[in-house]
């Protein structure tokens, strides 16, 4: 099986977010692989181990987007391929899927495509789907357990993750799967992951070796960005010689304040 899973770079999720100067910082936080993403790399990985193929990772950003592929190289993925040009800068999720179905098709021969359900930064959840569509191939989101598959039938089972249960669907393949943490437990890299991760050589594809030729700029801007303001609380304590004093004097604030 040919399966890529696209990663991105992110801030530690112990990251504080603040607005400077009319933009977001995350200040000091290290950069690490969406924590999202690894679930997508170890389910891509045990597909290869169970039927064969190579998993390649793929990531859309500046040159130091590099250290998430590295991970997913020490993780046991078999090639990494950064997307990095000046034009993808700024680009939305909307820009994202097409440089991103644009360097899968470049690829060839894809059979699955997988991603985390969302990344910690920008939480959109929508970049698999939107590649999905673009590629004009299934999308199978919120996935937490793949069921069967049969790569010589082109053909998956899985199950979603809903918030009023499970649904099991299938699907053809070449398919593009996003997954929650409950599909499994990412693997710790290995020392050799690791040796061989720091060894290897990343290409880097820009927008004309994929065949985007195009305008590339987002369809969402950002005019202004600021912080919210602080909202100031005070803890008030009602006390009252029984249940109904405390109750009836409840109500008179709620009542002062205009709640009720």
């Amino acid at each position: 099986m040919n399966i890529v899973v696209c990663v991105k770079q992110t801030p530690d999720t112990a990251a504080t977010v603040t607005v400077e100067d009319g933009k977001v910082s995350w200040g000091d936080a290290p950069l690490v692989l969406n924590p999202w993403d690894e679930y997508a790399v170890e389910e891509a990985l045990r597909l290869k181990e169970a039927h064969g193929g190579k998993v390649t990772a793929i990531s859309m950003g500046p040159e130091d987007a590099r250290e998430a592929l590295k991970q997913s190289l020490a993780m046991g993925c078999d090639e990494a391929i950064l997307l990095s040009d000046a034009v993808f800068a700024g680009l939305d999720t909307l820009g994202a899927s097409k440089v991103l179905a644009a360097a899968i098709q470049h690829i060839g021969d894809v059979d699955l495509v997988f991603f985390g359900r969302s990344s910690v930064d920008s939480d959109t959840g929508i970049t698999g789907s939107q590649v999905a569509r673009r590629l004009g191939w299934p999308a199978l989101s919120l996935v937490a357990k793949i069921s069967a598959i049969d790569p010589d039938g082109r053909r998956i089972e899985v199950e979603r993750m809903l918030e009023e249960g499970r649904q099991r669907v299938a699907s053809p393949l070449p398919a593009v799967l996003s997954v929650v943490k409950e599909i499994n437990e990412p693997r710790y890299p290995s020392f050799m992951g690791i040796r061989k991760a720091a060894r290897a050589e990343i290409p880097v594809w820009s927008a004309a070796e994929i065949g985007l030729t195009e305008e590339l700029k987002a369809a969402v801007e950002w005019p202004e960005i600021f912080a919210p303001p602080k909202v100031e609380t005070e803890c008030e304590f009602i006390e009252g010689e029984s249940a109904d004093e405390i109750a009836q004097k409840l109500a008179d604030r709620l009542m002062e304040e205009k709640v009720i």
